[in-house]
């Protein structure tokens, strides 16, 4: 897991590739806020990434995933929420495929806690779980954009 903020991308120490796509003036807090609620892959892209509304619930109503082909970049638009995430990969025969690669797992451990904000941004590299739309005090709707970055960009 990489966390960080938009307006500080150089603190981050993301890999080149997602560093090049969070860089983006296309991808700015502004930008994105910007945009039109759904799915925006721009022209020659393999990544691509969704936009909207989305409500954020107690810890204990909400799932955690992973994925094998895809990375994660979250990043919080409007509102807060609170994403959790394990430092060992979950991944077991029985998990559910829920969507191509969108795995969940009942056997996940989070060892880690993060409160976002707009601007603020959390990676999940393939293979890490994570928990993410966990209400910070009460469940809120909060605006978030949710790149998926293909596998091999990550592997070059």
């Amino acid at each position: 897991m990489i966390i960080g903020h938009l307006n500080t991308l150089p603190l981050a120490g993301l890999p080149s590739a997602l560093y090049t796509i969070l860089s983006r003036p296309d991808c700015a807090l502004d930008a994105l806020s910007a945009r039109d609620d759904g799915r925006w892959q721009p022209e020659g892209c393999t990544w691509f990434c969704h936009i909207g509304p989305v409500q954020t619930q107690p810890q204990a109503l909400r799932h955690t995933e992973y994925h094998h082909q895809w990375a994660d970049i979250q990043i919080v638009l409007s509102g807060e929420e609170i994403i959790h995430a394990g430092t060992e990969s979950v991944a077991r025969p029985d998990d559910e495929e829920r969507k191509p690669d969108l795995f969940i797992t009942t056997k996940a451990r989070h060892s880690v806690g993060v409160r976002l904000a707009a601007g603020s941004f959390a990676i999940f590299l393939p293979g890490e779980p994570h928990q993410a739309l966990c209400a910070v005090d009460n469940p809120m709707t909060i605006r978030k954009a949710v790149f998926k970055i293909p596998r091999a960009m990550l592997e070059v």
